[in-house]
């Protein structure tokens, strides 16, 4: 399979759509080595990841569930979206919580580093993706917000979570606009 085939496979699986077979923490591993070679100015390298698995999980599922309930007006609480928050976690085999640690001298802007935080996700996804492995980038205010959760360090900010699961399918690529709208050639 080429790199542009992965690219085009390359979508979001929800956790709804995993099968519960267990994916070893060894091919977990095998695939976040993938993110030590996104861009990184300055090779500030500002990718940091948490890997929730096992009983973890539902240590996550009780944390995302209380703070939906904490945080959710009672006019808008809604007990589905309560148990389906609680139960992506526990539908998936991993959870990866995407950290960004933000270079304390500050050398380059914030935005490159969220952008080369992003592209190390994407590297990380397009691995699952060639080993046929489920992915959903999720960023809810409830990790936005996790940083006591996450033990994180004042220049550390979670920017969200990848819910990991093996497939029982790969569900077709939504209609995507053909490039030649979003492309304008400048030539003189």
């Amino acid at each position: 399979m080429t790199a542009t085939d992965i690219i085009k496979r390359r979508r979001s699986i929800f956790p709804a759509m995993y099968t519960g077979e267990e994916i070893s923490d060894d091919v977990i591993n095998e695939v976040l080595e993938l993110a030590a070679y996104a861009p990184t100015h300055r090779l500030t390298q500002p990718w940091k990841f948490k890997v929730f698995t096992g009983g973890s999980l539902k240590k996550l599922s009780n944390y995302l569930g209380e703070y939906y309930k904490t945080h959710t007006p009672e006019d808008k609480y809604s007990e589905k979206k309560y148990q389906k928050t609680i139960n992506k976690p526990l539908k998936s085999t991993h959870v990866i919580a995407i950290i960004m640690k933000r270079d304390e001298e500050q050398r380059v802007p914030e935005w490159e580093e969220i952008a080369s935080v992003a592209m190390a996700v994407q590297n990380i996804w397009l691995g699952f993706t060639e080993k046929w492995i489920g992915c959903y980038w999720s960023s809810p205010k409830s990790m936005i917000n996790a940083g006591k959760f996450l033990s994180l360090k004042p220049h550390e900010r979670c920017l969200g979570m990848l819910y990991i699961g093996r497939p029982s399918l790969h569900p077709p690529m939504p209609p995507r606009d053909e490039m030649e709208s979003r492309i304008e050639w400048i030539i003189s």
